[in-house]
């Protein structure tokens, strides 16, 4: 026979199994924060950011802060964001390119409250470096002879201390910065040769108006040429608001003026952040010309290199150019050609002669930022030029 359970009994059980019941789930709610609670920020965040010269672009990344339940490490380059949710606040990435990137830290105590911290990094180079104003001790080199062409005329910059008779200094800022809004000051002492080499130093430095110094070397009435292969062995400087150029200017530049005399930009380089199309690793092959119509056309390509940056090592700079046409070449690869028969192109069938400068700003690179060093250099082992 089945005993009865009183009533009251079974009333008492039930408040006790309701109440037990809350007892533990406010018991495990004590140690979740209430997202509408003042909770404890993390306090005393210390940031390291590392890189590996031996491994091109790789920087680790480690957090500690007190108080941090985890940490969130964002990795930005070239608006591809990469985000990395760790909680022991280490991390780390490859950037592709050369150029000044920003590092964004959080330690958090939940999603929305947190500390946060920037740490700026430059990718410059995978090779160690050098003494500042040092040039290279290895690179891409050319040979001194071509089949069916001879070496007419070179300059190994092998002076002790002058820039010898073949060239001669533009002094100033020229026509509005020499007509592209560049705001350095021209000078001969930011010319020196030393050592085989030629190098030009641009330098953060007020001088007659202008926040910037560098130099700008001629052949214009000393050593000038037409046609040939022109081989240009150089160490570019770099960041932005840097813009070393390696140049021919037509003869007739003083009677004619720009573009009727034409122009050939054996290697330009635009400073900074690397783009598709511009940055520290990219050389730029031009033509300026006047068209049919007598007005400034121009027709340009550009070859990024695959590692490192133009500062790292030497590279030589060249252009095959004849009756028909103009080849441009980084390390002995092409990457840029132009048919010049038609009779618009009639400038380039005269002679050029040469121009080497390092322009700080201007129309095209910009203005330097506070991420961009001084002083910079543009280093020139030597220039030769070869016909048939």
């Amino acid at each position: 026979m089945k005993k009865e359970i009183p009533r009251f009994n079974k009333y008492v059980k039930f408040v006790a199994i309701v109440l037990c019941t809350a007892l533990m789930i406010n018991a495990c709610k004590k140690d979740e924060p209430d997202e509408n609670q003042a909770v404890t920020l993390p306090s005393n965040l210390v940031v390291s950011v590392t890189q590996d010269t031996s491994n091109f672009g790789f920087v680790s990344v480690k957090a500690n802060a007190n108080n941090a339940n985890f940490y969130t490490i964002r990795f930005t380059e070239n608006d591809n964001e990469i985000i990395d949710q760790s909680n022991n606040g280490e991390a780390s990435y490859t950037f592709k390119s050369a150029g000044s990137y920003s590092i964004i830290i959080r330690a958090h105590v939940l999603d929305n409250q947190y500390i946060e911290k920037i740490e700026n990094v430059a990718i410059v180079s995978n090779v160690p470096p050098r003494v500042i104003g040092e040039s290279p001790t290895a690179g891409y080199s050319t040979p001194l002879s071509y089949p069916n062409y001879t070496l007419v005329w070179q300059d190994e910059f092998e002076g002790t201390t002058l820039l010898g008779t073949n060239w001669k200094h533009e002094i100033g800022t020229g026509n509005n910065g020499w007509g592209n809004s560049e705001l350095q000051y021209y000078k001969e002492e930011n010319t020196k040769v030393e050592n085989g080499v030629l190098t030009i130093t641009a330098e953060k430095q007020i001088f007659n108006s202008s926040s910037y110094t560098s130099s700008r070397i001629s052949s214009q009435g000393l050593q000038s040429f037409k046609y040939g292969r022109i081989d240009i062995r150089a160490a570019a400087p770099y960041g932005q608001g840097i813009w070393p150029a390696l140049w021919l200017l037509g003869n007739n530049f003083p009677t004619t003026g720009w573009p009727q005399c034409g122009e050939i930009d054996i290697m330009e380089m635009v400073g900074g952040e690397s783009t598709a199309v511009r940055g520290d690793n990219v050389t730029h092959g031009t033509v300026h010309w006047a068209d049919a119509s007598n007005t400034h056309a121009e027709f340009s390509s550009n070859k990024k290199i695959s590692n490192g940056v133009l500062y790292d090592n030497f590279h030589v700079f060249s252009i095959i150019w004849d009756m028909n046409g103009i080849t441009w070449y980084i390390d002995d690869q092409s990457f840029h050609a132009i048919d010049t028969k038609d009779s618009q192109f009639d400038e380039f069938r005269e002679k050029y002669f040469f121009i080497f400068n390092v322009a700080v700003g201007g129309k095209w690179p910009g203005s330097p930022n506070p991420n961009t060093t001084f002083p910079q250099y543009l280093h020139v082992d030597y220039v030769r030029v070869f016909q048939k």
